[in-house]
């Protein structure tokens, strides 16, 4: 578990979205970067790519995510996994053609002050569910699966794999309306005791901002693939 919670948790607030914050041709030129960088993975079993932003590309880009972000969240560190060389990375491009499941993005050193993180759709169809739900612990994929459950070798900045959240939130059921119409790519066993907090509908120009304590996942709503830009932030 994180070893700042009683900090981490003064800076929490409910998820917003900032609409109109970035326009056309400015949405045109993250996908254009998000061609040009190379891929860093391609997981064919969750059929998603990801690319790393690497400081070598779109500086200029940069300097206005930088400061479109900090007008939201104030002042911040990125705190997304480094190149093999040492270099930061600004943020995680995916392009995903299955939702992505259940899961919390806490980092992987427990001595940082965990932040926000922020969502930009560079694609127009999907949606992301923010549960109420909190966990401080490290970044984990939560699952019942035990085959996934029994995965203990795991590469540079992958989740680890658990079902520490059955049983945390309490039994309740989780409610099968909104399972049906958000989440039926999850086993609803795999969601007792969690609500929803909200479902954030993308829009182009638009941006979520969360905590990194959340519990979230994609919905089941997808329009053959999705693109989206992720960053991870720290005090």
């Amino acid at each position: 578990m994180h070893k700042k919670i009683k900090e981490i948790k003064s800076n929490e607030s409910p998820p917003k979205v900032i609409k109109n914050l970035f326009n056309k041709n400015e949405i045109n030129d993250f996908l254009k970067l998000y061609e040009q960088l190379p891929t860093t993975v391609h997981n064919k079993k969750q059929n998603v790519i990801k690319k790393r932003w690497l400081i070598e590309y779109g500086k200029d880009l940069e300097n206005l995510f930088y400061q479109r972000v900090k007008n939201e969240i104030g002042d911040f560190k990125y705190d997304n996994l480094k190149t093999e060389s040492g270099n930061i990375i600004y943020g995680l491009f995916q392009e995903s053609y299955n939702p992505i499941g259940l899961h919390i993005d806490g980092g992987f050193n427990f001595e940082d002050l965990i932040y926000k993180q922020t969502l930009i759709p560079l694609t127009p169809v999907g949606s992301t569910v923010i549960f109420k739900n909190r966990y401080y612990g490290q970044s984990t994929n939560f699952t019942i699966d035990q085959n996934e459950l029994n995965v203990k070798k795991l590469n540079y900045g992958q989740n680890k794999r658990s079902n520490a959240h059955i049983g945390l939130y309490g039994d309740k059921p989780f409610s099968s309306v909104d399972h049906k119409k958000y989440l039926n790519h999850e086993k609803i066993d795999n969601l007792v005791g969690l609500e929803i907090d909200m479902v954030y509908e993308w829009e182009l120009g638009s941006m979520l901002v969360f905590d990194r304590t959340n519990l979230h996942c994609s919905s089941s709503k997808i329009d053959g693939k999705k693109i989206g830009l992720t960053t991870f932030t720290k005090k």
